[in-house]
């Protein structure tokens, strides 16, 4: 993703920067461009340390503070171009039990960002949101898809020269809190591998190519844009199944039933989405900026058929079984786990930095 001419000589702030995100977006930045300046913005100030050594690059600056206070949000956006907003509550039960937690960060936090960076007439601002932000069923979800209507507001009403767009992606594999992790816990402890149900579909998105979507939505996004990246899937069995023979454990599957906040499936793109949203090869472009006009939202509709379905993780590529395990052996993480020191890599298929079951 050629970002070079954008980010050169610029400034840029990303918010919950010490996350699987930010440090992925920070290398990216220093490895594709030649910023001014990064800032990391986080409240985690042991995390920040462990970012800055590892590093150890004076362009890279860090400041303690939380989206959720204005103040210090308007302080870290002073001088700023451009803003990745990746600050975020994103693990479901956490959400699901502690609701206001995540109308805080996710929703009030969202809207300091926007605001600051208004008010500092930043260049542009590109806001990460989830696929259960669409018909969302739990509060992780819900606020995420009124972070996403925020922005949307802010596009419409900003008179600063700021643009705001956002991508929005679903399952990411082996960041912080997601299940791949999990599952290698589980096995490294030989505890049997928990699953809801063995039909239940997710995407599946490498960090590095979320990563991409990330920056060319900052290079090419337009007011109220929201890019998708197309995605597999696969079912959670195969994903249980394929981490089993990857760490080859016989500690079995354990189906627990479908969970409070959970879906079967998860959706990317709704039916009415599909309406306005411009197809790529590996991504749709919604585009939400048409002609809104407050007074004819009462009196005129639009006249064009609705979609069957959205885009979701029932009808898109679902993976086999193989290209499952193929998928996570080409990850970093896993290439990088002491449990498989030992095994022949290269039989494996760990020799594949990308797999093409993603395009």
């Amino acid at each position: 993703m050629d970002i070079k001419g954008i980010l050169d000589n610029k400034t840029i702030l990303v918010t919950g920067g010490t996350g699987s995100f930010g440090h992925q977006v920070v290398e990216r930045v220093f490895a594709e461009s030649y910023p001014k300046e990064v800032i990391v913005f986080s409240r985690d100030e042991k995390k920040q340390f462990d970012m800055r050594n590892q590093f150890q690059n004076p362009k890279l600056s860090f400041r303690i503070g939380d989206v959720r206070d204005a103040d210090s949000v308007r302080k870290a956006m002073k001088g700023v171009d451009f803003v990745f907003h990746a600050a975020t509550l994103k693990q479901v039960p956490s959400c699901e039990f502690f609701p206001l937690e995540a109308v805080k960060t996710n929703i009030l936090g969202a809207s300091n960002v926007l605001d600051a960076a208004e008010e500092a007439n930043v260049e542009k601002v590109v806001v990460l949101s989830t696929d259960k932000a669409v018909y969302p069923i739990n509060a992780m979800g819900m606020t995420k898809a009124l972070m996403e209507k925020l922005m949307l507001a802010k596009a419409r009403s900003t008179r600063s020269d700021t643009i705001f767009c956002g991508v929005r992606y679903g399952n990411v594999m082996y960041s912080r809190g997601s299940v791949l992790p999990l599952f290698a816990d589980l096995i490294r402890q030989h505890r049997p591998l928990t699953i809801t149900d063995p039909e239940m579909t997710r995407f599946l998105l490498p960090l590095p190519i979320a990563i991409d979507l990330v920056l060319f939505t900052m290079a090419h996004g337009e007011n109220g844009d929201i890019f998708v990246r197309k995605s597999p899937a696969a079912t959670v069995e195969h994903m249980a199944q394929a981490m089993l023979e990857i760490f080859e454990s016989d500690v079995g599957i354990n189906v627990i039933g479908i969970r409070e906040g959970e879906k079967m499936h998860e959706t990317l793109v709704t039916q009415e989405e599909l309406l306005k949203a411009e197809e790529y090869k590996n991504y749709y472009c919604i585009r939400n900026l048409g002609e809104v006009d407050y007074d004819k939202y009462f009196t005129e509709g639009k006249d064009a058929p609705i979609p069957r379905e959205g885009y979701t993780s029932a009808n898109t590529r679902r993976l086999t079984l193989e290209e499952t395990k193929q998928l996570i052996l080409s990850l970093k993480e896993i290439q990088e786990e002491p449990a498989l020191e030992h095994a022949d890599k290269s039989s494996l298929g760990l020799v594949k930095e990308k797999q093409d079951v993603v395009s």
